[in-house]
């Protein structure tokens, strides 16, 4: 006999996984039938759709008056150049919302992401190429780059860029893919409950669970349109506080579960270390300033690392080094 309900059930559960370099598994659990597709949907669409990115809007180069031009010295038409440019994906340093970048180079050089990197913008792709100058070829030219949500076409775009510059399709959005899958579950003998699971990938300008916290807070914006004149109480039912996050939980395990030699433990147990995640989030040249940690003990220390996952030198998503950090220093209050 199926019970009568006044309130469907509340899911409790959400769980972080790290998937590879920007990529994340965000599931979240246990759903009514039907709830699951009819959230995962439209939070989808929102990632997609209103993350903020930036993305060069516009470029002046010198000696080049449209994108079907050329420039001496340099192997690839100004077309070319151009859909290498779009290809980069920049990220503006400060609050800036906009900026203008100028650059310059001379030949011989193979022009690449990285050395578009300078104090006002950092290009998350460093190994995308952009350009061959010869030896005796110099380039000059200057870059619009702008912070906004999903693509806006060069043809919206040309009647309000300066003189000189050739509109550019802007690829705002930082999301490469978000994908999700609707899974069955058991839950109090009912087989019919829902499981949402969302793969997430970013291109660096942003790590994928502060895209996905974005997109709940612009959903939550978008529905509180209703509230000004319906009043709705949100906070009705409080939710069970969500799982903790598998990948901190795993970095809290102490040192003694890497299974290193007495000589390396002894060292970082001096040095005041206690947890895996203390020394995920350091540096090899931090690791290397620990006292008396010999060349032998580091690299015992390195493969140990390795092979739990997590390689000196990789790098936390930003919300999971934010939970850790204050998960250890809760611990040696």
């Amino acid at each position: 006999m199926k019970r009568i309900k006044t309130s469907p059930f509340m899911p409790s559960e959400v769980e972080i996984e790290q998937t590879g370099e920007n990529k994340m598994r965000i599931t979240a659990y246990p759903f009514e039938t039907g709830y699951a597709v009819s959230l995962a949907h439209p939070i989808r669409r929102l990632l997609l759709g209103s993350t903020i990115g930036y993305a060069p809007i516009g470029v002046k180069i010198e000696g080049a008056s449209h994108e079907f031009d050329s420039v001496r010295g340099m192997l690839e038409d100004v077309a070319v150049f151009i859909i290498n440019l779009k290809n980069l994906r920049f990220k503006i340093k400060g609050d800036e919302k906009k900026v203008e970048v100028n650059y310059s180079f001379t030949g011989p050089i193979e022009i690449t992401g990285a050395d578009l990197n300078n104090e006002q913008v950092e290009v998350v792709t460093p190994d995308g190429f952009l350009a061959t100058l010869n030896e005796d070829a110099e380039l000059n030219f200057t870059l619009l780059i702008h912070q906004g949500i999903g693509y806006v076409p060069s043809e919206e775009l040309r009647d309000s860029l300066p003189e000189g510059y050739i509109g550019l399709d802007a690829f705002f959005t930082p999301v490469r893919a978000a994908n999700y899958t609707i899974e069955n579950m058991l839950i109090e003998d009912n087989p019919n409950y829902e499981k949402i699971v969302f793969n997430i990938e970013t291109d660096g300008q942003i790590d994928p669970v502060t895209a996905f916290k974005n997109t709940i807070e612009v959903m939550y914006r978008q529905m509180s349109v209703f509230n000004n004149i319906l009043d709705i109480n949100v906070a009705a039912e409080a939710a069970t506080p969500a799982a903790e996050n598998p990948v901190v939980k795993k970095l809290m395990q102490g040192l003694d579960t890497l299974g290193l030699s007495a000589r390396s433990f002894n060292s970082l147990e001096r040095a005041g270390l206690k947890y895996v995640g203390e020394l995920v989030l350091m540096t090899e040249n931090e690791l290397k300033e620990i006292k008396n940690l010999g060349k032998k003990s580091l690299e015992e220390i390195k493969a140990k690392l390795e092979e739990a996952g997590f390689p000196v030198g990789s790098e936390l998503d930003e919300e999971t080094a934010k939970q850790l950090k204050k998960k250890i220093d809760e611990t040696k209050k």
